[in-house]
């Protein structure tokens, strides 16, 4: 199983850092990152792979949204099934 976390916020140093040790310490695999700067707002989209989650989905969930709420981004984690079904045509 796999989700798709985006941040959106303003740009500041150790984004990708604290975003990567939330995954570290829940178990969740980082497949893929793309990550640009436009003016001073930070995106990105990371695609983890979280079979061997070491806690439920809803607390990985959880504890994204309070990093994002601690650093003033918006960190969003969504299942990859419901991603692909919200972008189906």
């Amino acid at each position: 199983m796999k989700t798709v976390i985006s941040v959106i916020g303003k740009d500041t140093v150790g984004i990708i850092s604290k975003v990567s040790a939330v995954c570290a310490e829940c178990n969740a695999n980082i497949i893929d990152i793309t990550q640009s700067v436009l003016q001073d707002m930070f995106v990105m989209v990371m695609l983890t792979e979280i079979s061997e989650l070491n806690c439920s989905f809803s607390d990985y969930s959880d504890k994204m949204k309070k990093l994002g709420e601690e650093i003033g981004t918006d960190i969003r984690v969504m299942h990859e099934d419901i991603f692909n079904s919200m972008h189906r045509i």
